[in-house]
């Protein structure tokens, strides 16, 4: 399977979760290392797109394609288990807890989850921590300029 990720060039080498950590996240908490993943390019712009401005739009975005092994098992959560208001900003505690319990139970290095940006996707998080993580490899990076159209 391949993954996208959508990444400012100088975080771009590897793949940590140190970045959601600092500020925590829709599935993670302050100090919860993961790796946010979408299903498609376009998704992964779209995620990354909804926090951005035209006035500070960065020129340095790079697409990251992740290969996960196809016999890495994946955990699901489906969207009728979660509350409500599951989708809205700020984000909720109990995603985060849902997050941060997928981190620390280690059992699966994979999550797929519901994106709140675009309904009916699916954005994967990566466990950093789990033993199948260094199977898990980038396998192409490339520029990706935004076009401003979208920030009109």
């Amino acid at each position: 399977m391949k993954v996208f990720r959508l990444s400012r060039k100088k975080y771009s080498e590897e793949l940590s979760g140190k970045g959601a950590s600092y500020s925590g996240n829709r599935w993670n908490s302050k100090r919860t290392e993961m790796i946010y993943c979408a299903s498609s390019r376009a998704l992964a712009m779209a995620e990354v797109a909804v926090h951005l401005n035209l006035a500070l739009l960065p020129n340095d975005y790079l697409m990251l394609e992740i290969d996960i092994p196809n016999n890495i098992i994946i955990d699901k959560i489906d969207e009728k288990n979660l509350p409500p208001d599951w989708n809205i900003f700020p984000h909720l505690q109990s995603t985060q807890q849902i997050g941060d319990h997928f981190i620390n139970q280690h059992k699966f290095c994979l999550l797929q989850v519901p994106s709140a940006v675009v309904k009916g996707d699916f954005n994967f998080l990566i466990n950093p921590f789990h033993s199948d993580f260094k199977r898990i490899k980038i396998s192409n990076s490339y520029n990706f300029p935004f076009d401003k159209r979208l920030f009109r």
